[in-house]
């Protein structure tokens, strides 16, 4: 076990964690040359595409240092806030952590909650200064920054670039030298904690876990925790670039199991591992249950396919523990799922998942949170979709969720933040200075308002640099009001929303000018109102127009005829029959990008 090493990379979104990742792969000869791609452990499309980490991924590297054998298990980790979660896990299976901030750009938001994440869990931090091979660099002020921050010394500090290797050998001495060896007893019961899984179609679910304690062998049966099941334990094995079986992981080592599981519910992320013969005495502790921020409805475009949905959200929920849904129907859309996302990219990043890995094309609502009515008998209705909202004549009042925000940012932001958070409903409640120029700001407000651009805006106002989080404080009366939405007198409950009423009529306004830009024009005559009750607020109207999109082909093969009329039904297919109107993806998320 001495010469184990656990460690995972934590920095902000672009700091060039994954190109660090590949030099260390290339160091330590995990791939060979002909092997090796850029972004190497990033084995998503969309990972690829974006540039940016969504997943974590672990691979264990092999490193000789003064004739001695270690192995190093690191975990890649992502830097954008919408995949915290997935950085809080992996931080839970590692005992030192690699802190890369960019020598151009300095420290930011999501390098200091990666950090505080690192830090409540006592692991060793190694500070790296990365992309020092960039003209634009600024060593000297980037590392006072992270002196003020982790209170280390100068020398500590490593210089390095991941795209020329500068410093990468340096890096490894000091992983070897500062981190400690994992902690654990190879002779006590078996104790591992599942931090990751994936599906296999034909393997099943294979579950990545770090041991504790103990040691578990090739054949051994095996009990997981929380959920109370057993198997068998038909292959264990380390994770190199494929995955590689060995008969026995002992105490300290990073694995995974395929045990034949075929649903997706029998595995919890976070759930302990041991034997069914000498089972250890509790669960291991420390891992945090995830906080949903946006909620919205996912329908299948067919109703025909909501089971097939099911299977792809519960396959894909394996992969993105930070995904919760439960399922609800809707008079439109017919059934689907109301999902929590923790965030509006995550969000965009489920969808797009959805319908490629698994092939589903979804149409996704506006999202909202839960609230409760009461009516004038006292009954109480717990509304998670504005449709359930009780008739106005016997309504009483709604009480809706509010939340103590916390917002981390630089002095010089204050004012923007500040306008922001009460242009949202919010209430100041106090403020104060951590260092000389960085400040908590703690605001109560209603958490409907944080749903929809609150990050996006609050990102842009502090240039990145402003870190958020919040916890629920109980429900409080508000004025609210249901708007609904009417194409041609017919009211399509998925666009509905429960809203203030004194932003009811210029946000009415807003999506009636909105669609009116993203209706595809028909035939026919189309009028788009925005309602109160009986009472309408705001309307616009589509003018009628007829479209052949076979005009431009005169004469020739029929097959380019077809072609043209294959790509028109495809994009029909897209969109979704309600009542006469045909309603694009694009009209349900443009609700969330109004301003």
């Amino acid at each position: 076990m001495k010469n184990i090493r656990n460690f995972c990379i934590i920095a902000h979104i672009d700091h060039g964690k994954s190109t660090l990742a590949d030099r260390l792969l290339q160091i330590t000869h995990t791939i060979s040359e002909r092997e090796r791609q850029e972004q190497q452990l990033d084995d998503m499309d969309l990972e690829r595409e974006r540039g940016i980490t969504i997943k974590s991924h672990a691979i264990q590297m092999k490193y000789q240092l003064d004739g001695e054998d270690y192995t190093l298990n690191l975990i890649d980790t992502p830097g954008h806030v919408d995949f915290s979660y997935e950085v809080s896990r992996s931080i839970a299976a590692c005992e030192g952590a690699l802190l890369i901030v960019d020598a151009t750009q300095g420290i930011q938001a999501q390098t200091i909650s990666n950090l505080y994440l690192a830090l409540e869990h006592d692991l060793e931090i190694i500070p790296i200064l990365n992309k020092m091979d960039l003209p634009g660099a600024m060593p000297e002020e980037v590392k006072d920054q992270i002196i003020d921050l982790i209170g280390c010394k100068a020398e500590d500090i490593i210089p390095a670039s991941g795209k020329t290797g500068m410093g990468v050998p340096e890096i490894l001495k000091a992983i070897i030298d500062r981190i400690p060896p994992p902690e654990g007893n190879p002779k006590a019961p078996l104790q591992a904690m599942i931090f990751d899984s994936i599906f296999n179609s034909f393997r099943g679910i294979i579950a990545y876990y770090k041991v504790a304690n103990g040691e578990i062998r090739k054949g051994d049966r095996v009990k997981f925790v929380n959920t109370g099941r057993e198997y068998i334990a038909e292959e264990v094995g380390v994770l190199r670039l494929q995955r590689q079986p060995k008969d026995v992981l002992a105490a300290g080592e990073v694995g995974y199991i395929i045990s034949g599981i075929k649903d997706a519910r029998e595995v919890k992320v976070g759930d302990t591992i041991t034997q069914v013969l000498n089972p250890c005495s509790e669960a291991i502790k420390g891992f945090e249950v995830v906080k949903p921020m946006v909620f919205a409805g996912i329908y299948p475009v067919d109703t025909e396919d909501y089971e097939e949905l099911r299977d792809a959200m519960d396959k894909l929920q394996l992969n993105d523990a930070s995904l919760v849904f439960e399922p609800e129907s809707s008079a439109a859309l017919g059934f689907g799922f109301r999902c929590g996302f923790l965030g509006m990219l995550h969000m965009d990043i489920v969808q797009e998942r959805l319908e490629r890995e698994f092939d589903m094309t979804v149409i996704t609502t506006v999202p909202n949170v839960s609230y409760k009515a009461y009516s004038t008998r006292g009954d109480l209705t717990v509304v998670n979709n504005p449709a359930d909202l009780p008739d106005v004549n016997k309504l009483d009042f709604v009480e809706e969720p509010f939340i103590k925000a916390s917002v981390i940012t630089k002095s010089e932001y204050i004012g923007p933040i500040m306008t922001l958070c009460i242009a949202k409903r919010g209430i100041v409640v106090n403020q104060h200075y951590l260092t000389a120029d960085r400040v908590e700001l703690i605001f109560e407000m209603p958490l409907a308002e944080i749903v929809f651009d609150f990050y996006d805006k609050l990102k842009t106002i502090s240039k990145g640099y402003a870190s958020f989080d919040y916890h629920p404080i109980g429900y409080r009366q508000s004025s609210l009001v249901k708007l609904d939405i009417r194409l041609n007198g017919e009211p399509v409950d998925a666009l509905s929303s429960l809203i203030h009423r004194d932003r009811a009529y210029d946000f009415g306004k807003k999506i009636c000018e909105k669609l009116k830009e993203l209706l595809p024009r028909q035939q026919f005559e189309i009028v788009i109102q925005a309602s109160i009750g009986a009472k309408v607020i705001a309307r616009e109207t589509v003018r009628a127009l007829r479209k052949d999109v076979t005009a431009k082909c005169y004469g020739g093969d029929i097959s380019r005829k077809r072609k043209l009329l294959e790509k028109q039904k495809k994009g029909k297919k897209r969109m979704r029959q309600v009542g006469n109107v045909e309603i694009p993806q694009s009209a349900f998320m443009a609700v969330l990008k109004l301003d």
